[in-house]
């Protein structure tokens, strides 16, 4: 078990971390505002955190 999760760890601290790269580095948001979109992706830390700020939060450029 553990050869498949650490991987799966790996991508989801990356995913993580480029989260809140983005939402450190960016203005403008879709929905919410920065202290919103932080606090979603640290307490939803496990894939779905990033993924709902990617898909919601993320302003297109």
């Amino acid at each position: 078990m553990l050869p498949f999760l650490i991987p799966l760890i790996i991508v989801q601290f990356g995913l993580l971390f480029y989260t809140l790269y983005h939402i450190l580095t960016h203005k403008t948001y879709k929905r919410g505002s920065r202290a919103l979109w932080l606090v979603v992706a640290l307490i939803g830390m496990e894939f779905v955190g990033p993924v709902l700020y990617f898909i919601f939060g993320k302003e297109d450029a």
